[in-house]
């Protein structure tokens, strides 16, 4: 009865092993007879690009004025609406003028007294430069004469000062903006009093915003390379993008580095001019600074979708001659909206997969046909 059931089970066995075997066979060629899948290749060619370094920066004002009152009084008009652009020499503030315009008229009348005891005196004196040479009046007369001159002479000077000085604080009760920009609030309105010298208040602020730095800190091994390879620094492209946008993109020149490295933070101060006439940039906002080389480098540039992972490793399908995918791995480099820099690892003129990567395997025939894309990337440097 044993023996019956082993012999049952081998013959069992063999016809499973035979029918396996078949199936096999059956799946081998129905894989040989399955097409090489087709994939969308792109033959390599080298792009001129610039290398480009990023910074976080904030954005500041080129020009900013505090507009501190120069005399003492009451604040009588603002003329003037919190962030309105305004121009050189607009008036913003009067501080009441009626006790300058006294003063101006009081040293007006100081000097006129000045010059008629002046022109007095000069009568005096001519008189006794011709007695004294007739021999009519004393060597001391005449020095007194002579003295009573140079005294109505520094008297008239000494009033043509005070009148000045009336004048120009009659000239600072209105206050105008030294500068063109965007002007700040009002931070005293009409009736306050104000006073001068170093605890006049702010009255309000204005800052040009024709043009705006960008400040921005650079590691040092990063100013190392821009110093090695850049003569000037001045020629040096930069870029600027806010955090919101940063596809938008605004160019500038470097304005400067510093003279010395943080110790701390190992670190340089660089600062970059933006031109900004359409006020887009306002000081404070935070930025990403882009400075790149003067010279162009030779670059490959991919899709991402031709990008393969494998665990911590990057590679492309390169098909060969004989229309065979070939597994290259590579060395990423910076992204460039939805594309990548290969830094090494593939070659002008090679084929590269950038569609259809799922369906290809190492060392197995594909059917190429040439991607409708370009890698054309001469205006997204960056």
């Amino acid at each position: 009865m044993t023996f019956c059931r082993k012999e049952g089970v081998l013959a069992f066995i063999a016809k499973l092993t035979v029918s396996l075997t078949l199936l096999g066979l059956v799946v081998s060629h129905a894989f040989a007879q399955m097409p090489p899948p087709k994939v969308e290749v792109l033959e390599l060619m080298p792009q001129e690009m610039r290398q480009w370094d990023h910074f976080s920066g904030r954005i500041s004002a080129v020009e900013s004025v505090e507009i501190r009152p120069l005399v003492s009084g009451r604040i009588e008009k603002v003329l003037f609406r919190e962030g309105q652009r305004v121009e050189l020499g607009q008036a913003l503030f009067v501080i009441d003028p009626r006790p300058f315009e006294a003063e101006v008229k009081r040293a007006e009348a100081t000097l006129a007294t000045a010059r008629a005891k002046l022109h007095l005196s000069a009568q005096a004196f001519r008189r006794s430069s011709e007695l004294l040479g007739d021999k009519l009046i004393s060597q001391s007369v005449y020095d007194e004469s002579l003295t009573d001159n140079e005294i109505a002479k520094a008297a008239v000077l000494e009033a043509e000062s005070q009148l000045l000085n009336a004048q120009l604080d009659l000239e600072y009760a209105h206050i105008d903006a030294p500068i063109a920009g965007t002007v700040g609030r009002a931070e005293l309105t009409a009736g306050n009093i104000v006073g001068a010298g170093a605890a006049a208040p702010v009255l309000t602020t204005i800052v040009a915003q024709e043009r705006v730095y960008a400040e921005f800190r650079v590691d040092e091994q990063s100013y190392l390379k821009f110093i090695r390879d850049e003569a000037r620094p001045s020629e040096m492209p930069v870029q600027l993008s806010l955090k919101n946008d940063p596809q938008m993109r605004f160019e500038g020149h470097i304005h400067a580095f510093d003279n010395h490295l943080d110790s701390t933070s190992g670190t340089i101060r660089g600062r970059a001019v933006f031109e900004n006439s359409n006020g887009m940039l306002t000081p404070g906002m935070y930025a990403d600074v882009h400075v790149g080389s003067v010279q162009k480098q030779a670059v490959f540039v991919l899709p991402e979708r031709a990008i393969g992972t494998n665990q911590d490793r990057r590679f492309v399908f390169v098909v060969d001659d004989e229309n065979v995918a070939q597994y290259r791995e590579i060395v990423l480099g910076e992204q460039l909206r939805g594309q990548r820099i290969i830094r090494s690892g593939i070659s002008a003129g090679d084929r590269v997969v950038v569609n259809g990567l799922s369906r290809v395997r190492a060392q197995t025939p594909v059917n190429p046909v040439a991607a409708e894309i370009t890698q054309d990337v001469a205006s997204r440097e960056f």
